[in-house]
């Protein structure tokens, strides 16, 4: 028997089967199949809100650029985790992208308090050009020693008031139990008129307003209307006096190791969501506002001018308190901007 003949065909055979291996994982039989970079992107809103649909179109927008090279997986309304986790995931890279509430990164950054101050931004346009500013534009940094990686803020809307009872001057939110979210200037701005703060996570607020545990709470319109609270809150007083928006950031460390073309691709396709997803956010609250007063369950409270003079001059108090923190120049900033309009 010639063993040196039977050993020869056995190792040809060896190779023939590798070189066949390697093609089918090569695909083209040049380039080894790669895996898909993998963007899990938790929030807590509803998918119908500003942010619910911006994370949608973006999802849309990056897998459409790279077909089989990333694929976005979006998980609203908490179904994955609340925003604080979200936060320590993130800083953990055990999820790739969120867009958290600015309260939120109070006790990351002082900075991003500028955007609770009562009355201090009039509009979504005023946000936004503030926003684009030298002075908003370096906020994105704010946070990248935390591994924080901004790439864009977010617009919800403006906040409106939602109570068991007319609030028509701040004397009448006296001794009410009001839900924020977890910020100090929230906090102070509602110790302002008052009342006492309760911090509380979005997806709670329903039952603690049904149950009676918190008496009122301030809100967009379209979270107001997709969490449902227009049921719960037989009156909405509509002061426009905050703004809710939302840092949209990556960990860092996994924006950099993408290759070049996928993050430049992918900057691009943010660049073209945000712009996509502010330029709706305000007709998405119109319409949930519009929902919320067809629906006959609460009573829409419009202020006059000298009612909401009023208020301004109540939580005036809290700028005072927050300058040194947030910076005097980062505010007049953003006041130069709105005298400017």
């Amino acid at each position: 028997m010639d063993y040196s003949a039977d050993l020869h065909t056995t190792l040809r055979h060896a190779v023939v089967v590798a070189a066949v291996a390697v093609l089918c994982a090569c695909g083209d039989g040049n380039t080894p199949a790669a895996e898909p970079y993998v963007i899990k992107f938790p929030h807590v809103t509803a998918p119908a809100t500003p942010k619910g649909q911006t994370a949608q179109r973006f999802k849309e927008l990056a897998e459409l650029r790279f077909p089989d090279r990333v694929i976005v997986e979006i998980y609203p309304s908490g179904q994955l985790m609340n925003e604080d986790d979200a936060l320590e995931a993130l800083a953990f890279g055990e999820v790739q992208m969120t867009a958290v509430s600015l309260s939120k990164f109070d006790r990351l950054t002082d900075a991003f308090q500028i955007f609770d101050l009562p009355f201090l931004f009039p509009d979504l346009e005023t946000v936004e050009e503030f926003q684009a500013s030298p002075a908003g534009r370096e906020l994105l940094n704010a946070l990248i020693h935390r591994g924080f990686h901004g790439l864009a803020f977010w617009h919800n809307g403006m906040k409106q008031l939602t109570a068991t009872k007319p609030l028509n001057v701040p004397e009448d939110a006296r001794g009410l139990q009001f839900r924020i979210m977890a910020s100090d200037v929230l906090q102070a701005q509602v110790e302002a008129i008052g009342a006492t703060p309760q911090k509380m996570a979005l997806g709670e607020v329903y039952q603690a307003l049904q149950t009676g545990t918190i008496d009122a709470q301030e809100n967009t319109w379209s979270n107001i209307y997709s969490s449902k609270l227009y049921e719960v809150q037989p009156y909405i007083m509509e002061t426009n006096h905050g703004y809710v928006g939302y840092f949209l950031a990556v960990n860092a460390e996994f924006w950099d190791s993408l290759p070049d073309d996928v993050r430049i691709g992918l900057e691009d396709v943010i660049a073209e969501t945000t712009a996509w997803g502010n330029a709706h956010a305000e007709a998405i609250n119109q319409t949930a506002r519009r929902m919320v007063v067809e629906s006959g369950r609460s009573e829409i409270v419009e202020l006059t001018d000298e009612q909401i003079a009023v208020w301004q001059a109540t939580m005036a108090p809290v700028w005072e308190q927050f300058e040194q923190a947030i910076g005097v120049e980062r505010i007049e900033a953003a006041s130069s901007v709105r005298r400017e309009r």
